[in-house]
């Protein structure tokens, strides 16, 4: 067992927090917990609490791959680090903990549209990140998804490897891409189920063979080694016949937000304002979970919680209690409708409050809030994995470029106009537009 106090370092150098790696920033120190396909235990939310009110300044944000974060950390990194390791929220050293990047459905398992449990793939897939020193040379930023068909799933987030599952000839199969994601990423291959271990080690293998140290994710290596190069000396038999090529993941279904209908039962989506838990409200989550619920919590890309099995008969009492913590419970609430970076008060490169700015442009828009809209502090765009429908970019306290989705366009999109005030920003957004979709 390694020590809480020594140093533990990751192969590959890394700017990214972790659970060991605690990187400073304007408000304090940053500790990202990797939850195991977003599960966190109603015990385990507790400890997260305390831990947050003892080693820092009591603020828990929701990232937007399914992990927890605690801001503000103070001087004792040790006792943090021992408090969470002790509720089991991460293997004992740096390097391990770097590489559990697996992304799941919030609803995996319980999702009445999944084509298959994808959990105990999961769990190999974990266990084969963390018990392959090998693999621990990857950066902290290589991420996997693995999606299981379900309604309410993220398919927009770029992934180094995607697996989907899809069903041929009463058999089942996993789809997979490199470096983009399933809802519009190019289908590469498929192999049965009970082969997708073997693939994913496969493709590790392989990236960690060819890659330089520059290339630290997929999209860097394939800029100078095609995918279909790459996935011919796999070493696995990959079917790439028509009906997989042509295959095309179908759309989410499913809010994320309010009652959702579970295989057995109802389960309950919630969302912090903006991405934001005070330990109470965490708390009275894991409170709720275990009193109406199966006594568990699970972080979404979305930057929210969903509680699974929740009663028929507690479901609105725990509706009501979770909103009287200040969640949001429905998808048409303004402030649910708003992703913000830290901003200028916790991050240097932030030029706006941008969470201050999105709680006045929620106002400013109410119940009329388009689609989704983004405040980012600076180009890094670090609140969301992928372009949301409108961006707010910061040039300056208070005011902003704004940004409309654009598939033809990269980046942020179309500039639609330049150093808005928020109430210019407010009056462009209302207006009807088919980029501002959901």
């Amino acid at each position: 067992m390694t020590p809480a106090n020594t140093p533990v370092a990751s192969p590959r150098p890394s700017a990214c927090p972790g659970l060991w790696r605690i990187v400073s920033a304007r408000d304090g120190g940053i500790c990202r917990i990797k939850l195991p396909g977003g599960l966190l235990l109603a015990d385990q939310a507790d400890a997260v609490a305390a831990a947050a009110e003892r080693f820092a300044g009591g603020v828990i944000e929701a990232t937007n791959r399914g992990n927890l974060q605690i801001r503000g950390i103070g001087s004792d990194h040790a006792g943090l680090v021992e408090c969470l390791l002790a509720a089991g929220l991460g293997p004992r050293d740096a390097a391990s903990d770097d590489v559990r990047n697996l992304m799941l459905s919030p609803l995996a398992g319980h999702d009445p549209s999944m084509l298959l449990d994808v959990r105990p793939l999961a769990g190999q897939i974990l266990d084969l990140l963390q018990g392959t020193p090998r693999f621990h040379e990857l950066s902290a930023k290589f991420a996997v998804q693995l999606d299981g068909g379900e309604g309410v799933a993220m398919l927009d987030h770029p992934h180094d490897l995607w697996l989907s599952a899809l069903r041929l000839e009463q058999r089942d199969w996993l789809a997979f891409g490199l470096a983009s994601c399933p809802a519009d990423g190019q289908v590469l291959g498929a192999v049965p189920l009970e082969q997708g271990l073997a693939l994913v080690r496969a493709v590790l293998d392989r990236f960690l063979d060819l890659a330089s140290p520059e290339q630290s994710r997929m999209r860097q290596l394939l800029q100078g080694c095609p995918a279909e190069v790459f996935i011919n000396s796999l070493g696995v038999q990959i079917r790439r016949d028509t009906a997989v090529l042509e295959w095309h993941r179908q759309a989410a279904e499913h809010p994320w937000l309010g009652a959702v209908t579970q295989r057995d039962g109802m389960a309950l989506g919630v969302a912090p304002p903006l991405g934001r838990l005070s330990p109470a409200m965490l708390r009275g989550a894991a409170r709720v979970a275990r009193q109406w619920g199966d006594g568990s919590l699970r972080l979404s890309p979305w930057q929210s919680l969903m509680l699974t099995n929740i009663t028929a008969a507690g479901l609105e009492q725990a509706r009501a209690a979770l909103s009287a913590l200040g969640l949001l419970c429905q998808a048409d609430e303004p402030l649910a409708r708003m992703v913000a970076c830290t901003g200028s008060s916790g991050c240097a490169k932030g030029l706006a409050e941008t969470k201050a700015d999105a709680v006045e442009l929620a106002a400013l828009l109410g119940s009329g809030a388009p689609g989704s809209v983004h405040l980012s502090g600076c180009p890094r765009s670090c609140a969301v994995a992928h372009v949301a429908p409108a961006t707010l970019l910061a040039r300056a306290p208070g005011r902003y470029d704004l940004y409309l989705r654009d598939a033809h366009l990269p980046g942020l999109g179309a500039l639609r106009g330049t150093d808005l005030t928020l109430n210019e920003a407010g009056a462009m957004l209302a207006l009807p537009t088919e980029h501002l979709d959901d």
